[in-house]
C-alpha cells in the first residue's frame, strides 16, 4: 500500500471538540474529543474519502494553494 501525505486543519468547537479537516480531499471532515483521536479519525476519514472517490472515478484531491491578505 502507498503511503501520501496531506495537509489536516485543526479547530477546537465550542463544545470542546477537535475538528479536522483535510482541505486536499473534498468532504474529508472528522472530529474527536482530543486532538490526538481527531488525528486518527481525519487518518481514517481521508482514506474512506479517497476510496468512495475511486470508486466514483472522481478526482482523489483537489489543489490547494495559499493567497496573502492584508488584515
Amino acid at each position: 500500500m502507498n503511503k501520501a501525505t496531506f495537509s489536516v486543519t485543526i479547530s477546537q468547537d465550542e463544545d470542546g471538540y477537535f475538528i479536522a479537516e483535510c482541505p486536499e480531499v473534498p468532504g474529508c471532515v472528522s472530529q474527536g474529543r482530543t486532538k490526538v483521536e481527531a488525528m486518527e479519525n481525519v487518518r481514517n476519514a481521508i482514506r474512506e474519502c479517497l476510496e468512495v472517490r475511486r470508486e466514483q472515478g472522481l478526482p482523489l484531491t483537489i489543489r490547494v494553494e495559499q493567497v496573502e491578505v492584508t488584515v
